[in-house]
């Protein structure tokens, strides 16, 4: 028996680059939102969005969000996404993609000093500033 190769015959929209274009793009344009950064939330917003035959992202939808602004950042991020062009012997052709967009959390900068004393004398011996 003989194997038979598939024949695709729609071809479908893809990104420049591939998924690692996809996400070099995504963590260049992501803003953290000062709302999240405030409340010390981290996670991943999953979206779902179609992607017309033009390239252009449409219909993006919150499958499962963070809330704290996190949401909307990522739908705006998807947004902006370009695919490329397709022709397919004159047919239109939409195609859904589901996408999930990392939020890790923010650690601000913090800096601490350390000053050690000998016990019986009260001026400062040794004084350490250490930034985090």
């Amino acid at each position: 028996m003989t194997e038979r190769k598939q024949k695709h015959f729609l071809i479908h929209p893809a990104y420049p680059g591939g998924n690692k274009a996809i996400g070099e793009f995504i963590s260049k344009n992501l803003l953290y939102p000062e709302q999240a950064v405030q409340n010390g939330i981290s996670g991943s917003v999953h979206l779902q969005y179609v992607v017309t035959d033009d390239g252009i992202v449409e219909s993006v939808r919150v499958l499962k969000g963070l809330g704290y602004g996190c949401d909307e950042e990522a739908v705006r991020v998807v947004r902006l996404l370009k695919f490329g062009k397709v022709k397919n012997r004159g047919l239109r052709l939409k195609t859904t993609k589901k996408i999930r967009i990392n939020f890790n959390k923010v650690i601000k900068k913090q800096e601490l000093t350390y000053i050690l004393k000998h016990k019986n004398d009260e001026s400062p011996k040794i004084s350490y500033t250490i930034k985090i």
